[in-house]
């Protein structure tokens, strides 16, 4: 694990904050091949993806792909409108699908990590609220995807409107949701471990100067 964080480390700050350069970074990185060899599976797992091995639930790590896949759907679908690209509109569709399979996935695990993650009272709500987008946003995206799937990108004039404007609404819902869950997560540390203050005092910073 050290070796690992040494070369991470390397990666994150350039090099400044321990000299030595390409050659330390390549023999860092040549120690970390040597201990990840004799590593059983789990320490392994736990060396190469400590954030997903610390993670109580897998509901933070599922929320980013809906979230890149319709923005990119609803932005790639209006542009194709507006430029006239039917190209770029059925190529839209499968992030529309992607994003739906996605939401299904990470509203499934986030009932779960409701009924696991601990909580206070004025947490909840909060909760109850994210759940309640997270669930509108799968049940309108999936009517999207129904919808595009039986007219394809061959959508005009009023029909296409409004196609565009319930894109548009799935993307505020998105944006509603997940301010939520960043206010759970930032503000309320739900599920969050908190890191120790440095005993030193010292507190890094990334500019240029360290």
């Amino acid at each position: 694990m050290v070796s690992m964080n040494n070369f991470l480390s390397f990666q994150i700050h350039g090099g400044a904050d321990h000299g030595g350069g390409i050659l330390e970074a390549l023999t860092g990185l040549l120690s970390l091949f040597e201990g990840l060899s004799t590593m059983s599976s789990g320490d392994l797992f736990s060396t190469l993806l400590p954030g997903i091995a610390g993670l109580n639930n897998i509901h933070p790590l599922l929320v980013h792909f809906p979230i890149a896949f319709f923005t990119a759907f609803f932005l790639l679908d209006l542009l194709g409108t507006l430029a006239k690209k039917p190209q770029w509109r059925n190529a839209a569709s499968y992030f529309l699908y992607l994003g739906t399979v996605g939401a299904a996935f990470t509203v499934a695990a986030g009932f779960i990590a409701a009924d696991s993650v601990a909580h206070g009272e004025e947490v909840h709500d909060f909760m109850e609220n994210h759940e309640h987008f997270g669930v509108a946003v799968l049940a309108l995206s999936g009517l999207l995807s129904l919808w595009r799937m039986k007219s394809g990108y061959l959508l005009r004039g009023g029909s296409n409107i409004l196609f565009l404007l319930l894109a548009g609404v799935l993307c505020v819902l998105l944006t509603l949701g997940a301010d939520l869950g960043g206010l759970m997560v930032y503000h309320y540390g739900v599920s969050v471990n908190a890191a120790a203050a440095p005993e030193d005092g010292y507190m890094h910073h990334h500019s240029g100067s360290d």
